[in-house]
């Protein structure tokens, strides 16, 4: 019986599908690690409408699954349509909801701290869809370089869908992505997609490079991998076409300066509004500041290698400084990537370069 189970399901092959949809509203928060997503994501929740902070490592995963092609294109776009409903139906009872205080993506950290409690002692259930309904809620989701392998995304979700793409100078993600590379990988806390490679697992973002990224110290890693990330972004947005106008990206040096630059851009993108809880919130987060290094001394920001600003260095001075420090790790082939990748960026988003010959001045 099971053998001719086996031959019916293989010889018709039948094509998974999820038609209808509860989540109407579906925002990613995206960006390297190190970029300041979580800044972004917690103003982004104090929106009009937008659920709390969230991530979705089963979306990434399935995304990662996706890109070494190991699904059927209607088995991943079905996937990310029912997790997405269902991140939102267990969100509107607080199922699976994080009430852990410290944490940054706890219920307690959200603008209104009894939201998710009430939601507890909600009908549920059967009630959920006409709720949503009345609701309209944003969900909103905070993910790990997704554009890059996002194509079945903008597929099971079209114009439900909205990105906002958080950017950051390299100098000041290489050393979050060093830790993480020395201190994460082959970790049980590590909940990003391997693949087998030599008889040893590799993330998924190596494939095609693997030697390459096995000869490497942490930080020459962490510079080709910001360049593998970036090339492999650019060219889906490539692919995307006319699907691009769904994602804002946004410089974090410039918000942090004067966000007021995309305050009503990013309202606008995602169909909400700016309410008193976003104007405390940007206070909260110390937006504006007088420097890009300024930011909250928390734990889990300094665990990921962030210091406080030197008060006399200029703007330029701490560009320099990061760059000094990473030129002790790595090699020169690699410092010459590193540079090409900070002067790209400088043109792009600062309109003029910083580095001169590999030095700020």
């Amino acid at each position: 019986m099971l053998m001719k189970r086996d031959l019916m399901i293989k010889e018709s092959n039948p094509k998974i599908l999820r038609v209808p949809h509860l989540a109407e509203n579906v925002v990613f928060i995206d960006g390297l690690e190190g970029c300041g997503k979580t800044l972004f994501s917690s103003l982004i929740s104090s929106f009009d409408r937008v659920e709390k902070l969230n991530y979705s490592y089963e979306i990434e995963n399935i995304c990662s699954l996706d890109y070494l092609n190991k699904f059927d294109k209607s088995v991943s776009v079905s996937l990310i349509r029912m997790w997405t409903d269902l991140i939102l139906y267990n969100s509107m009872m607080s199922r699976d909801v994080n009430f852990r205080p410290s944490d940054i993506s706890s219920a307690f950290k959200y603008h209104d701290k009894l939201e998710y409690l009430k939601r507890l002692f909600y009908k549920g259930d059967e009630d959920v869809p006409s709720l949503v309904k009345k609701k309209n809620p944003i969900l909103a989701l905070t993910v790990h370089k997704l554009i890059s392998r996002s194509q079945s995304i903008f597929k099971a979700l079209d114009n439900r869908l909205k990105f906002i793409e958080i950017v950051r100078h390299p100098l000041y993600m290489i050393t979050q992505q060093s830790l993480n590379n020395e201190n994460m990988m082959d970790s049980v806390r590590d909940f990003t997609l391997y693949f087998e490679f030599n008889g040893r697992q590799l993330p998924w973002y190596t494939f095609g490079w693997e030697k390459e990224f096995l000869s490497l110290n942490s930080f020459e890693q962490s510079i080709l991998y910001i360049k593998k990330m970036n090339d492999l972004t650019n060219n889906t947005k490539k692919k995307l076409g006319k699907n691009c106008k769904l994602i804002l990206t946004i410089p974090f040096e410039i918000f942090v300066k004067d966000p007021n630059n995309y305050m009503d851009d990013i309202a606008q993108h995602i169909n909400s509004s700016i309410t008193n809880k976003t104007l405390k919130e940007l206070k909260r987060q110390k937006v504006p500041r007088k420097k890009y290094s300024d930011g909250l001394p928390l734990e889990i920001y300094k665990r990921c290698g962030w210091e406080k600003p030197e008060k006399d260095l200029s703007e330029l001075e701490e560009f320099q400084k990061r760059r000094d420090f990473v030129e002790l790790k790595a090699s020169k082939k690699y410092m010459n990537i590193l540079d090409k990748l900070c002067s790209d960026y400088e043109l792009k988003y600062f309109k003029k370069k910083l580095n001169i010959n590999g030095k700020y001045s």
